[in-house]
This record gives structure tokens, sequence and C-alpha cells, in this order.
């Protein structure tokens, strides 16, 4: 197995084809064909479902992934001491984050990074939820997850640090009747269904259970999303309302939504998750920058 063949198969899992993976690499696309049939013939195993000109991964493949990023990793770690000659750091940092906290904070977060070390390129992937953060580390496939605290569970030793809190707000349509008070009390709010996430989303779910525990109702949903980012859309299209976190619900106030704080307050903490002993030195650069040097950052392993 060679490294070519690693970064070719990244590329065809991160571009979901051959040809988009082709393009990126600024190969042939019979390059990039061969190199996967004989990287598939040297293991022995099918990595890819190929169904029409799309490309999944089997679970042989799913398996090879995350140790395939640990190889490019460390060979990036390796070249050239991960400095350049005009003593910029060089390297790839790869990230997973919960949807809802890519906006804000994830996107500032990895500006301030990339202004201080424009050489370092970071891939940005999404993790459904906390419950699913630890494995993605685990297997290699990302350094750092951006998750909600605190993690569930007690069955790893992973690093959490606590970076901040993030706020939920109750967006409604355009012209949507409800009352003045800003926060609204939960059981203020007015007889509107909601667009909501499907179940199995922890947060979700909480913010259902607040909303029943204030209210005694147990609302209907006027439609449910498997991407929380579809949210807006629906509420913008006047399907319902829902909850936001504060930075998405400031855009919505922008586009006329209703927009109100909530009492109780509804909130998350959020932070960083990773391997102490497997970072690569730009991961730890980046956990460095982000996190506060004065202490306000909670530093513990999860279940310690």
């Amino acid at each position: 197995m060679q490294l070519q063949q690693i970064r070719y198969f990244l590329a065809v899992v991160d571009h979901q084809g051959i040809n988009a993976a082709a393009a990126a690499l600024r190969v042939a696309q019979p390059t990039v064909s061969q190199a996967m049939r004989e990287l598939e013939r040297e293991l022995g195993v099918e990595l890819f479902h190929r169904l029409g000109r799309g490309m999944t991964l089997t679970s042989a493949g799913h398996a090879l992934a995350g140790p395939a990023r640990r190889i490019v990793r460390d060979v990036v770690a390796a070249e050239g001491t991960l400095v350049d000659a005009s003593g910029h750091l060089r390297g790839r940092l790869d990230i997973a984050t919960i949807p809802s906290l890519a906006a804000t904070p994830v996107a500032g977060m990895v500006s301030r990074f990339r202004r201080a070390h424009p050489k370092v390129m970071v891939r940005i992937g999404s993790v459904e939820s906390a419950e699913a953060g630890p494995a993605l580390i685990e297997q290699g496939d990302y350094e750092i997850v951006v998750s909600y605290l605190p993690l569930p569970g007690d069955d790893t030793l992973l690093r959490v640090r606590r970076l901040g809190i993030q706020d939920y707000c109750v967006v409604f349509p355009p012209g949507t009747d409800i009352p003045a008070e800003d926060p609204l009390p939960l059981e203020a709010m007015p007889d509107v269904p909601l667009v909501v996430v499907r179940r199995g989303n922890v947060h979700a779910t909480e913010i259902e259970r607040a909303v029943v525990a204030a209210t005694g109702v147990l609302r209907r949903p006027a439609a449910v999303v498997e991407n929380p980012e579809a949210r807006l859309p629906f509420v913008l299209a006047g399907v319902g309302g829902t909850f936001l976190p504060r930075a998405v619900a400031e855009t919505a106030l922008r586009q006329g939504l209703v927009v109100r704080d909530t009492d109780p307050p509804i909130r998350w903490a959020y932070g960083l998750v990773y391997d102490e002993a497997a970072l690569s030195t730009v991961a730890r650069t980046f956990v460095d920058l982000v996190c506060s040097p004065a202490g306000d950052a909670e530093e513990g392993p999860r279940g310690g």
C-alpha cells in the first residue's frame, strides 16, 4: 500500500466519487480509478459500493478511513518538522462539529487559527450528536470534535475542554401573534405547531420535554426534519415555529421572523473533545489557540 493510494482513497471518500476526487487532485480520472482497483486488489476487499457515478464506503472502507487519515497526518507531521522556510506551521487539521455549532463558534475558531497559521489546511466534518463524537476520534477520522457538553456516558478518557455556552431562542413565522414578553415564558407559547428534528437528537428531545413540562401539552409537530439546519427554511416558509441557536436566530430576526428568548432559558455548554496523547502538533496548536490560557475552560478526562 502506497501513500499516494491512501491519498487517492481519502479523496474519493471526501468527494464521494472518482470524477470529483480526480478534479480535486488535478489528475486524470483513470489514474484514480486504477489506484483504487490496485488498492482493493492488494487488500483483498472491496472498499466502495459503486452506485452509478457515486461511491459509498463498504464496511471495509469505513474501517480503513480512520487509519488512513492518521497515516496522512503522521506523514505531514514528519515533513519539514511542520515548519516551512519562513517559519509557518504546515499540515492538515481534521475537525468534526455539531452542525448547530458550525457558524458560531467553529467558524470563528478556524478563522482565528488560519490567520495565525495560513499554511495549515483545515477539513471540517459533521457529527450528528455528542454521543457520536468520541467514536470519530477513537477511529481516527478526526483529531478534534466540537461538541455539546457534557458527553453522555463515562466509557472513555478523552480530554474535554469547555469553551462556552450556546443559548437557544424560539422562532416563529412573520406575523405570528405572540405575547410581547422577551424572554417569553414557555407556558405562554402560542398554539403554533413546531418544526422539530427527528427523535434521537438528544437536545431536540430535551427541548420538547421542557415545552411539555411548561405547557402540559405534547404538540403534534408541523414537520420532522433529519437535518437541524433545515429548520430555518421551514419556518421562513411559514410551516411552523422552532428553536434555534442564538446566532442563527439573529439571522432569522433580520429576515423578518419573530424571535424570543425563553424563560426558563434553554442553553447548553460546548467545548473541544480530543485524545490528548494522539494530538498532532497542528491539532495541539489549535487547542492552545482557542482555549483560554487563564483557565476559563474546564479541562478534564471524560468521566474523571
